[in-house]
C-alpha cells in the first residue's frame, strides 16, 4: 500500500475517513507518536488528539512507554508511542475450499488464535454446507475463549463468482452452487456482521495488509488448485471489475489449437494446462509408462498423503521425468503471468495453493518464462514469490476481509 492510503481530511463530516487514516497508519507503523501520526495523515493535532482519545477510551489503542527518537537529543518531554491493542477486537474467517472448510479467529493483526478444519460433501445441498459453516464458526469462537462482543464480523472467502454487495455466490461450479445467499443465511444464524468475497481475492487482501505484500501495489495473488484464479489489490483495495469477474486468469486461452476442453466451454485455457488435476493426470501417465519409477511407487503409497503430495515427494527425491513434466507445465503458468505483467505492471506476484506447495519446481520455470515474454523488460521489475502464509492463506484472507471491511477501511463501530 502506498502512503497516500493514510491521508486524511479535517472536514468534520468525514470522521470515518479520518479514523480510517489513523487506524491504517497504526497498523502499518505499529508504533507511532501523536506528532508523527498528524504528519503521516495530514490531520491537525486537534483532530488526532480527539480520535486517539476515543480509541484510548475504547481500549483499541494504548500508550506504550517512550518512543525512541532518532537524531540529536531533543529538549522537552519524550514522545509517548501509540499502538493498536492486538486483542482489542477479533475477526472470524472462513475459507470454503473444494470439500474443505477452514475456520479461524484472529486478532487485529490477523494472528490466528484458534483454527479448525473440516470436510464437507460438495454434492450436499448448499443450505446443509452453510449450516456446517455456522457450526464451525460457533465451535471456533468457543474454543478461542474470546469475548463474543469483541467480534467485529465474519469474513467468508468462497470459490466462484460472488456478488459482494449482496453476499451471494452467483455460480461456483466446483461446489455445484448457484445463487446461494451466503451472507444473509449466516448473518441471520449468528447475529454477526458478515461479508463475502471470492476466496482468491481474500488471499490477495490478506497478503497486502498482513503478509509480505505490504507496501506493494499492485499486488497479484495467483492460486492453483482445482482451477486457477487471481486476486488483485491496488492501493489496499480489491480490484473486482464491473461484473466481479476480475482475475479469472484460469480462463486465459493459452493453447487455442489442440487444447483440452475446459469446463467453461473453451479449449486450451490455462487451468487445463496447469492445475492440481492436470499435474496428477500427467504424473499418472508417466507412472504407467515407467512402472519402475519413483512416482509409480509413490502414487501407490497412501501414507505419503494426497496424490499431489506424492508427486512432489517423487520430484524432491529425484524423479527427473516428474520434474521435467512440472517444469513444462509451469512454462504455461509463466505465459499467463506475463499477460498479468503486461496488463497490470504489478510490483509483486504471489503464488498459492499447489503452486506454492511445489514452489521449488514451479516458480523458477514460470519466472523465467514470465520475464522472457513480458513487454519491454517489465517482467524484470516484478517480484515473484510464494505466499508467506502457506495453507493458512485462505483463512487469513477471509479474516482480512472482515478486518478491512468492518474495522480498517470502513470502521463500523469502535
Amino acid at each position: 500500500m502506498n502512503d497516500t492510503s493514510f491521508l486524511g481530511t479535517n472536514i468534520s463530516l468525514v470522521k470515518a475517513h479520518n479514523l480510517r487514516a489513523v487506524l491504517l497508519t497504526l497498523l502499518h507503523d505499529q508504533q507511532v507518536s501523536r506528532v508523527e501520526l498528524a504528519e503521516k495523515t495530514s490531520l491537525s493535532t486537534t483532530t488526532i488528539t480527539n480520535l486517539i482519545d476515543e480509541l484510548l477510551q475504547n481500549d483499541v489503542v494504548e500508550e506504550e512507554g517512550v518512543e525512541m527518537v532518532q537524531g540529536p537529543r531533543q529538549v522537552g518531554r519524550p514522545r509517548t508511542a501509540l499502538r493498536l491493542v492486538p486483542d482489542a477486537r477479533f475477526a472470524v474467517g472462513v475459507h470454503i475450499g473444494i470439500g474443505v472448510l477452514r475456520t479461524a479467529v484472529t486478532n487485529l493483526y490477523a494472528n490466528i488464535l484458534c483454527s479448525r478444519m473440516s470436510d464437507f460433501n460438495i454434492a450436499a445441498p448448499a443450505e446443509e454446507v452453510l449450516d456446517q459453516i455456522v457450526g464451525e464458526i460457533e465451535r471456533c469462537v468457543a474454543e478461542s475463549g474470546i469475548d463474543r462482543k469483541k467480534i467485529i464480523g465474519v469474513g467468508i472467502g468462497a470459490s466462484g463468482l460472488i456478488d459482494v454487495k449482496e453476499g451471494v455466490c452467483l455460480v461456483a461450479p466446483s461446489l455445484n452452487w448457484r445463487d446461494v445467499p451466503v451472507l444473509e443465511y449466516i448473518q441471520e444464524k449468528l447475529n454477526l456482521l458478515v461479508t463475502v468475497d471470492n476466496n482468491v481475492r481474500c488471499m490477495a487482501l490478506g497478503e497486502a495488509f498482513f503478509g509480505i505484500g505490504k507496501n506493494n501495489s499492485p499486488l497479484v495473488f495467483v492460486y492453483g488448485r482445482g482451477g486457477v484464479g487471481a486476486g488483485i489489490v491496488v492501493d489496499g483495495m480489491i480490484l473486482r471489475g464491473s461484473a466481479a469477474g476480475a482475475g479469472e486468469i484460469g480462463h486465459l486461452v493459452i493453447k487455442h489449437q489442440g487444447g483440452d476442453l475446459c469446463r467453461c466451454g473453451k479449449r486450451g485455457c490455462l487451468e487445463t494446462l496447469i492445475s492440481e488435476s492436470v499435474l496428477v493426470r500427467e504424473a499418472m501417465f508417466i507412472a504407467e509408462e515407467n512402472p519402475g519409477s519413483l512416482v509409480y511407487h509413490y502414487l501407490n503409497r497412501e501414507d505419503l498423503g494426497k496424490p499431489i503430495d506424492r508427486i512432489f515427494a517423487a520430484a524432491r527425491d529425484g524423479d527427473q521425468a516428474i520434474k521435467n513434466m512440472i517444469a513444462e507445465r509451469a512454462h504455461y503458468l509463466g505465459i499467463g503471468l506475463s499477460y498479468l505483467v503486461n496488463i497490470l505492471d504489478p510490483e509483486l506476484i504471489l503464488l498459492g495453493g499447489v503452486f506454492a506447495q511445489g514452489k521449488e519446481f514451479i516458480l523458477p520455470p514460470a519466472e523465467a518464462t514470465m520475464r522472457e515474454l513480458a513487454f519491454a523488460g517489465l517482467g524484470e521489475k516484478v517480484r515473484l514469490d510464494a505466499t508467506s502464509f502457506g495453507w493458512r492463506a485462505g483463512v487469513i484472507g477471509a479474516c482480512a476481509l472482515a478486518l478491512t471491511t468492518f474495522f480498517y477501511l470502513e470502521p463500523v463501530e469502535i
